[in-house]
């Protein structure tokens, strides 16, 4: 389905799928993550500093609200109180892709409400597909996203790479040819964050994105929300057999995520990197701290949340903050910088790949 009624469709499709089927992936990898205990932590739970600077903006916690959604009617109200929430708690917020605001104006105030509240760290987004023609869509260039950084406040743009749920579309943006020279580009126009939507980056295509001028990289890694999974059930209901079995083919294909901020991060020590792909609560984003991202970003668990109100959602924050610094006081971590050098044993499927040459 093509057309600006189409990815109005398709995105109401995805939050509904995303919140009524099971579309995890069926590996828990951050699970192979086990931080040590410390018996004998010598803190006080009550002085444990949860806080620092990311991109210049200084957060209460090291939290992203993963980008969910934008550009259909329904989504003006989750996106209201994720924003909602993001500056009461102090967290940063990421959006979903701004393409359909961006091809039909009517459909602005789903993402730009967000400007009402201003969290402290914004991150708009838009796909890289969309950055080179596409049959005969032009792509999108410095002005289009500058537009889109504007329709919203963005401190950052966002540019997704989402090349597996093309795939699983059957139909989807599957030119790829010039990606990377036109992230390149752009990132010297203005401030870009590279991110993965649940297939992860590996330390190859890592290599080549520490070349340009991005700010930073969001991993995007397997282990949580399977994109191709979704496309399954978009599948079913349109009767399209050879989607659905694309889909499920492809359902645990990715790097796990911790494999991806590991290896990231032994090419650059103080990238800013944040980890994404079945980050569930506090324990995980603690678990991806410990591994070296500078903040883990989460979707799935304030879906629900966001569509019910604003307070759900900062009650869940809260209470994934709360396991944050229960895993810290566990580890003996007075601060996140103590926590990035706690110990911890890595084993699983995720060691296993990490043994790759």
């Amino acid at each position: 389905m093509s057309g600006e009624g189409g990815i109005r469709s398709r995105k109401d499709e995805h939050v509904e799928i995303c919140r009524s089927e099971p579309v995890q992936s069926r590996s828990r990898y951050w699970d192979d993550v086990a931080l040590v205990h410390s018996a004998l932590p010598e803190i006080d739970i009550g002085d444990i500093d949860l806080s620092l600077t990311l991109f210049g903006k200084k957060l209460e916690s090291p939290i992203i609200i993963a980008a969910m959604t934008g550009g259909y009617p329904g989504a003006k109200d989750i996106n209201r109180n994720l924003a909602k929430a993001a500056a009461e708690c102090g967290v940063g917020l990421g959006l979903g892709s701004q393409r359909a605001a961006l091809e039909d104006p009517s459909l602005e105030p789903t993402f730009s409400i967000v400007k009402e509240y201003r969290p402290p760290l914004l991150l708009g987004n838009i796909g890289a597909p969309q950055l080179i023609k596409q049959g005969g869509r032009r792509p999108l260039g410095a002005a289009d996203l500058l537009r889109a950084k504007k329709m919203v406040g963005a401190d950052l743009m966002a540019v997704h790479l989402n090349f597996l749920q093309e795939i699983a579309e059957w139909d989807g943006d599957t030119q790829a040819r010039g990606c990377l020279p036109a992230i390149e580009a752009l990132s010297r126009r203005l401030p870009l964050v590279v991110k993965e939507t649940g297939a992860g980056i590996g330390r190859e295509v890592a290599r080549r994105l520490l070349r340009t001028d991005i700010k930073g990289i969001d991993v995007g890694g397997a282990g949580g929300t399977s994109f191709a999974a979704v496309e399954v059930f978009r599948a079913r209901r349109k009767r399209h057999a050879a989607g659905e079995r694309l889909g499920t083919t492809f359902w645990d294909w990715g790097i796990p995520a911790p494999v991806s901020v590991l290896e990231i991060r032994e090419l650059h020590r103080t990238f800013p990197l944040i980890a994404t792909g079945g980050i569930r609560n506090g324990l995980d984003v603690a678990r991806a701290l410990a591994l070296g991202a500078s903040a883990a970003g989460l979707a799935q668990p304030l879906l629900g949340p966001a569509m019910e109100s604003a307070r759900a959602v900062v009650e869940e924050l809260e209470m994934i903050k709360a396991e944050l610094r229960a895993a810290m006081f566990l580890t003996g971590s007075a601060d996140l910088a103590e926590l990035a050098r706690a110990r911890y044993i890595l084993s699983g499927e995720s060691a296993r790949w990490l043994e790759r040459k």
